[in-house]
C-alpha cells in the first residue's frame, strides 16, 4: 500500500495517509504530498488518517511543511487513539484540526428511551445513553449539540454530560452520561398522580434556563438562525414577503439568556430526582417568550391537532400532554383564570404561526413538501394580516424575563 493516495470526495480534496510515516520514508512522503498539492491549486486538502498506523517527529514535520505550502489550516480526520496520542503529546492538536476516528457501537437489544424529530435515544448501560441521529444529520450539527451540552453544563444549566461522537451502523450518535434515568414524559405517564410535582420541576428547569446569562458568542443568536431560513422560502414567496419576514425577525429583542427551542418532557430526563436537559442542537440565545412559543407548540397546539405525532416524541398520551401543558403555563405565567389563559395562548399562537412559516425555510424534505400550503394559509392568512400585532407582541412579551 502506498503511504499517500488522493481522492475527490464530494468536492473535498482528500489525501489518505497509510501505514507508517517516519525517518525511513518522510522525504518521499513529503515529495508526494507537495506534488498532490501542486496538482490541486487553490484547494486545501483533508488528511484521512484511518489507515495511518504510526507517525514520527519526522512525519509531523512533513505535515507542518504541507500546512505552510497550503497557506491554510489542515484537518486530519479518522485518527486512531494511538496516533492521536502522538499528535496531542507533541502539541500538534493545537496546530492542526485533529479529529479522532469515531468508535462503532451497537444499540441492538438496548432499551429505547425516547424518539423525536432529531433522532432516537437508547440506554447503553446503567451509566450511559446514546442519542442516534437520523441518517441525513450532518456531523457539524451533532458536534454542535455535543459542544452546546458541555457549554450549558459549565454555565450552570442542568444538562447531561456529553462524552464522544460515535457511529451506530450507518448513523452517527452522541454518548451521554445518565445514571439510571428516565424521561420526564415517561415518568408523568407512569405516575399521573405526581403531575403537579413534576410540573413544578418542569417550570423551575425552564426558568433556570431562561435566566441563565451567557457571554456573547457562546451560543448562536436565534435571530441569526431564523434569518438563514428566509432565502429558502423564495420559491414560494415574493420579495416583499421575504423582506417582511426578515423585518419581523428583527423585532425579536436582544437577549443574552438561553432558549432550548424543543423543551418538552421527552427531551428532559430525571436523574436522582432532578431534571436535566438532553437534545440540545437548537439551543440559542433569545428572550424566554421564544421558548414559550415552542412549548406552546408541543404541549398545547400539536396535541390538539396532530396528537399521534407529539405522543411519540413526548412519551405521553395527547390528553395528558395537554393537561401538563395547561398546568405548566399556569405555573410559569401565574395566569390561573381560564379565559385569561386562552387570551395568552392566542398571543403565543400568532408568534407560533410565524415560527411555522420560518420552519418551512429549513432544508428538510418534509418542510419543503408542506411549504406551499403553510405559506398560503399561515403567512398570507395569519402573519401578514396580524403583522403589527406580532411586532407589538415581540416588543412587550419579548422584553419580559422569566
Amino acid at each position: 500500500m502506498k503511504n499517500v493516495s488522493c481522492t475527490m470526495d464530494n468536492d473535498r480534496f482528500v489525501i489518505a495517509l497509510n501505514g507508517r510515516i517516519d525517518t525511513n520514508n518522510a522525504v518521499a512522503v513529503e515529495q508526494e504530498l507537495l506534488a498532490l498539492l501542486a496538482e490541486h491549486p487553490g484547494q486545501t486538502p483533508v488528511l484521512d488518517a484511518a489507515n495511518l498506523a504510526y507517525i514520527s517527529s519526522a512525519g509531523l514535520r512533513v505535515l507542518m511543511k504541507l500546512c505552510k505550502q497550503a497557506h491554510a489550516p489542515i484537518t486530519v480526520e479518522n485518527v486512531s487513539r494511538e496516533v492521536y496520542d502522538i499528535f496531542e503529546t507533541t502539541g500538534f492538536t493545537e496546530l492542526l484540526d485533529v479529529k479522532k476516528a469515531l468508535r462503532q457501537i451497537s444499540v441492538e437489544g438496548c432499551e429505547q428511551l425516547g424518539q423525536g424529530g432529531n433522532g432516537t435515544v437508547y440506554r447503553l448501560d446503567e451509566d450511559k445513553i446514546v442519542k442516534v441521529y437520523r441518517p441525513w444529520t450532518d456531523l457539524k450539527v451533532i458536534e454542535r449539540e455535543q459542544s452546546f451540552a458541555r457549554t450549558a453544563f459549565v454555565n450552570g444549566v442542568p444538562s447531561v454530560i456529553a462524552y464522544d461522537v460515535v457511529k451506530v451502523g450507518d448513523c452517527l450518535g452522541v454518548v451521554f452520561e445518565l445514571l439510571k434515568s428516565d424521561t420526564l414524559g415517561h415518568a408523568i405517564a407512569a405516575h399521573p398522580e405526581k403531575l403537579e410535582e413534576y410540573v413544578d420541576k418542569y417550570v423551575a428547569l425552564a426558568k433556570t434556563l431562561h435566566s441563565t446569562h451567557v457571554a456573547p458568542g457562546t451560543f448562536t443568536d436565534l435571530r441569526d438562525v431564523l434569518h438563514t431560513r428566509v432565502p429558502n422560502l423564495a420559491q414560494w414567496c415574493s420579495q416583499e414577503e421575504l423582506d417582511l419576514l426578515d423585518s419581523l425577525i428583527d423585532c425579536i429583542p436582544d437577549s443574552d439568556t438561553l432558549t432550548h427551542n424543543d423543551l418538552h418532557p421527552g427531551n428532559i430526563m430525571i436523574q436522582d430526582g432532578e431534571l436535566v436537559l438532553i437534545d440540545m442542537p437548537e439551543v440559542t440565545v433569545a428572550p424566554p417568550v421564544c421558548d414559550l412559543v415552542s412549548i406552546f407548540r408541543d404541549m398545547i397546539s400539536v396535541p390538539q391537532n396532530q396528537p399521534e405525532t407529539i405522543e411519540r416524541s413526548v412519551g405521553m398520551k395527547a390528553d395528558l400532554i395537554l393537561k401538563t401543558g395547561y398546568l405548566f403555563f399556569q405555573k410559569y405565567t401565574g395566569i390561573t383564570d381560564p379565559k385569561e389563559l386562552e387570551e395568552y395562548f392566542k398571543k403565543l399562537g400568532l408568534l407560533y404561526a410565524l415560527n411555522v412559516v420560518l420552519v418551512m425555510g429549513s432544508s428538510s424534505e418534509g418542510a419543503r413538501k408542506f411549504a406551499p400550503v403553510v405559506i398560503d394559509k399561515l403567512l398570507r392568512g395569519v402573519v401578514i394580516p396580524n403583522e403589527q400585532a406580532i411586532r407589538y407582541l415581540y416588543e412587550t412579551m419579548g422584553s419580559a424575563q422569566a
